[in-house]
């Protein structure tokens, strides 16, 4: 062959290798490229996945909230049981019929937080609306308000304990029972120990309405004798609410009402003098309380402490225009001069 066509084969062959060499280097890049564009597609659907568990987890937590809204911070049960819907806030101010109640007591609350740390012994102060629901019961709100009044009332608390509260999880109470309130487990009780304890309780019952009909009986007796409605003072009248014993020692034990004129008899007991004389005409002379022998010659003044004390109770007066405070011993002076002035008036 001849020079030129042997520099054109060569020229051919070098041109092939050549197209061939870039082919393998545009292929090497395109597989190093690769793993590039897939960890970016990665982490854009791991961003994807997380913004939407962001989203399904604050749904979740707004739902919760929203659910812990309609249950009692106390015991737990829910304000839909309710049929008026009462519920009152957990940080909120005391309402006025318990600022009443609580002034006859002679105690100060002006938040609710005091009065359930005292009553429940729970701290609301730190409480967190993610966590805590932000209103209590009404039930709840009447075991405070028998913990602070004298007053005979049937109240169920739904709990031997308060409630504990847990944050938001997969497995949440609140979210499963928020319509009814969250449930208690169920102990079951053993059935000779339940025999037993009716069967005590109903000789109990017995027994004790045997002895309260004697009572009531007598004292229905002794009441209809001395007639003394509109003579003597009603204990409602008194403007603090003193315990219940201290009421007693200073009420009559015939008519139950403030002690007017007292006497004492040999026995050591208390009555109004005008009761007292009734009873001993009609009933014989024994004393109405412990049925001891007593004479209308036998009945004694108080000792002197003991009337100071009476006369410096505070008692309100009857009269719908005044309604002012007064002590026991100017009463009747008070009284006494709103009749001179509606004589006068007149």
């Amino acid at each position: 062959k001849s020079l030129p066509e042997e520099n054109h084969l060569v020229n051919n062959d070098n041109g092939k290798m050549a197209a061939s060499s870039d082919k393998v280097n545009d292929a090497i890049t395109l597989m190093a490229q690769e793993p590039f564009h897939r960890g970016q597609n990665l982490n854009n659907d791991m961003q994807t996945i997380d913004q939407d568990a962001f989203s399904v987890n604050q749904r979740e937590s707004e739902a919760h909230r929203v659910n812990l809204q309609h249950l009692c911070r106390i015991c737990g049960s829910s304000s839909n049981n309710d049929p008026y819907k009462r519920s009152h806030p957990v940080h909120g101010p005391v309402d006025d019929e318990m600022q009443t109640l609580l002034r006859k007591k002679e105690r100060k609350a002006t938040s609710w937080p005091d009065l359930l740390n005292k009553v429940f012994k729970i701290d609301v102060r730190g409480d967190l609306d993610t966590i805590h629901p932000t209103n209590f019961c009404h039930n709840c709100w009447s075991v405070i308000q028998r913990k602070f009044s004298n007053v005979p009332c049937e109240v169920y608390f739904p709990r031997k304990g308060t409630m504990e509260w847990h944050p938001h999880s997969t497995s949440c109470d609140v979210c499963g029972t928020s319509s009814h309130g969250i449930k208690r487990k169920n102990q079951a009780p053993s059935s000779q120990e339940g025999k037993k304890l009716k069967i005590t309780a109903e000789c109990a019952k017995k027994i004790m309405y045997a002895r309260r009909q004697k009572q009531v009986n007598s004292k229905y007796i002794m009441k209809k004798i001395t007639n003394c409605k509109k003579i003597h003072l009603s204990t409602k009248m008194l403007t603090v609410d003193y315990p219940v014993d201290f009421v007693k020692s200073i009420s009559c034990q015939i008519c139950e009402h403030i002690l007017a004129d007292p006497v004492e008899t040999t026995c050591k007991h208390l009555f109004c003098r005008l009761c007292i004389l009734k009873c001993l005409k009609v009933l014989g002379s024994y004393c109405p309380s412990c049925r001891y022998p007593c004479f209308p010659t036998d009945l004694m003044n108080p000792v002197r402490s003991f009337l100071s004390i009476l006369n410096t109770l505070a008692v309100r007066c009857p009269m719908k225009e005044c309604d002012e405070e007064i002590t026991l011993g100017k009463y009747s002076h008070h009284v006494s001069s709103h009749k001179e002035k509606k004589d006068k008036g007149t």
